[in-house]
C-alpha cells in the first residue's frame, strides 16, 4: 500500500518470539512464524496506513527476519552507500552484457547450457580484460 507501514515499521523481537505493530499491539509468531492481528485492527486509528485486508494485518517473517533486518539497517550506513555506489554500476553493466541478446536458454539440458555459459562469461572477461591494456609481453601476460 502506497503510504502505508513497512515491515521494518514493527518491532521484532526475535527472543520473545514476538511483533509490534505501530499502534503498540504485540502478538506471538506462529509455529510457521506468521502474525496476525485479525481483531486489534478493527478499531485501530492507523488501520488506513496498515491494511485494507477485512480480516486485519498479517505478517509472514522468514527464519532470516533478523538478519534481514541488519542487513537494511547497515545499508542506511554512509559507509555502506559510497561502496555501493561504486561498484553497483560495475555489477549492473556485467550482468547488461551477459544478457544481450541472451535472455532465453541456447540448449536443451543443464551441462550444454552450462557450458555456454561458462564459455559467454569467459568472452566477456577477455574483453574486458583487453579492454583494460592487457598485453603480453616476454611470454608473460600484463594489464597495463
Amino acid at each position: 500500500m502506497d503510504g502505508g507501514f513497512i515491515l521494518d515499521d514493527f518491532i521484532y523481537d526475535a527472543a520473545a518470539g514476538t511483533l509490534t505493530c505501530p499502534n503498540q499491539i504485540t502478538r506471538r509468531l506462529s509455529k510457521t512464524r506468521s502474525v496476525t492481528f485479525g481483531a486489534a485492527c478493527r478499531g485501530c486509528p492507523l488501520r488506513e496506513q496498515c491494511t485494507t485486508a477485512a480480516k486485519g494485518r498479517t505478517v509472514n517473517l522468514s527464519e532470516f527476519e533478523q538478519v534481514r533486518r541488519d542487513h537494511r539497517e547497515r545499508a542506511k550506513r554512509p559507509e555502506f552507500q559510497q561502496v555501493y555506489r561504486a561498484k553497483r554500476p560495475l555489477v549492473e553493466r556485467s550482468i547488461a552484457w551477459l544478457t544481450r541478446g541472451n535472455r532465453r536458454l541456447r540448449y536443451r539440458g543443464v551441462i550444454k547450457n552450462n557450458a555456454w555459459l561458462h564459455h559467454r562469461l569467459a568472452g566477456l572477461n577477455l574483453r574486458r580484460l583487453l579492454a583494460l591494456g592487457l598485453t603480453s609481453t616476454n611470454g608473460a601476460w600484463v594489464v597495463a
